[in-house]
């Protein structure tokens, strides 16, 4: 559950804020009743950012295919007007 953060009390509380960002959501830090920041778990943060590794890895990770055969269209193409 989300629960707003007076800016204070998170501070005096940050191990708390933290502990209930991670099971339980996002927590809002709030200044003068004013939502300032968000506290979100790293798995969270990842998801938004879409941090992810690097692009070989990606492709490394697509499943194999076992057998890929390539089918080409036969026909001859277009009539090009050359000239």
């Amino acid at each position: 559950m989300q629960q707003n953060w007076a800016i204070q009390d998170a501070k005096n509380r940050f191990s708390e804020v933290v502990q209930r960002a991670t099971s339980d959501g996002p927590q809002t830090v709030t200044r003068r009743g004013i939502p300032v920041a968000v506290i979100v778990s790293m798995q969270e943060y990842r998801r938004l950012t879409g941090e992810a590794g690097a692009f070989v890895d990606f492709l490394l990770s697509a499943p194999a295919v076992a057998e890929f055969e390539a089918i080409r269209d036969g026909s001859p193409g277009r009539d090009v007007d050359l000239g």
